[in-house]
C-alpha cells in the first residue's frame, strides 16, 4: 500500500508541475529568471516533502504550490506593465564590455569578476576580450557576446514602453533634449513607442500600434 500511495503520488504530482509550467509560460531552465527559479526550488521542495510523507493529507503541499504560483503570475503580469517592478523583480541585464573595453564599475557592482568574464568568452570559444565589440550580462546570468565585425555595433535599447533608459542615454553619450529633437523630426510622441534603439548613430523607432 505504501508503494502504491508513493507511486500515485509521484505520478500526480508529475503531471500537475507540467499543468503548472505551461500554466506559467516557463520555457528552458536557464532562461527563468530568479523569481521564477526561486519559485522552481520552492514548488520541487514541496512535492519532496508531499512524497516524503505520505500518510499525510497532499494538500498540505497542493496548497502552498497554488498559492505559490498564482503569485507569480500576479507578479509576472503586474511586472509586464510596470517596468520599474520588472527591474527589482528580474533585474536589469549589465553591460560588461561596451565598445571593446570592459566595464569594471559595472562588473564591482553586480560582484561579477574578470575570471567569472574570461570563463564564459571561453564558452563562446572567444579566445581574447579584443575579440569582443559588446558583451551583456542578462538577468539570466547569460552572457550575450557581440563579436567586432566592422563599423557594426550593437543595438542599445534606449527606449522601452514609453520609458527612457536614462543610462544607455549616458553611454552614448546623448541627452535628454537630443532625443526629443530626435522624436520631433520623426513625429513620434514618446509614450507611443514599444521600443527604440541606438545603432551606428541612428535612432530606430517601433512604434506600439505597429506592433501585432
Amino acid at each position: 500500500m505504501k508503494f502504491i500511495i508513493i507511486g500515485t503520488r509521484s505520478f500526480f504530482f508529475y503531471i500537475l508541475i507540467v499543468i503548472v509550467y505551461k500554466w506559467m509560460g516557463k520555457r528552458e531552465v536557464g532562461e527563468l529568471s530568479i523569481v521564477d527559479f526561486i519559485v522552481s526550488m520552492f514548488i520541487a521542495e514541496l512535492v519532496a516533502i508531499s512524497i516524503e510523507n505520505y500518510q499525510e493529507s497532499i494538500l498540505i503541499s497542493l496548497i502552498p504550490i497554488i498559492i505559490l504560483v498564482l503569485l507569480q503570475i500576479i507578479s509576472s503580469r503586474v511586472a509586464l506593465k510596470h517596468k520599474k517592478i520588472r527591474d527589482i523583480l528580474d533585474g536589469k541585464p549589465s553591460v560588461i564590455v561596451s565598445r571593446g573595453k570592459v566595464n569594471f564599475k559595472e562588473m564591482k557592482k553586480i560582484r561579477y569578476n574578470i575570471d567569472d568574464l574570461l570563463s564564459q568568452l571561453r564558452g563562446e570559444s572567444i579566445k581574447s576580450i579584443q575579440e569582443v565589440e559588446y558583451a551583456i550580462l542578462e538577468t539570466n546570468g547569460k552572457l550575450s557576446i557581440f563579436k567586432k565585425e566592422g563599423d557594426s555595433t550593437y543595438p542599445l535599447a534606449l527606449i522601452l514602453d514609453g520609458k527612457i533608459e536614462e543610462d544607455v542615454l549616458l553611454e552614448i553619450h546623448k541627452s535628454k533634449e537630443w532625443l526629443k529633437q530626435e522624436l520631433v523630426k520623426q513625429n513620434i510622441q514618446l509614450e507611443n513607442i514599444f521600443y527604440g534603439f541606438y545603432q551606428n548613430n541612428n535612432l530606430y523607432i517601433i512604434e506600439k500600434d505597429k506592433i501585432k
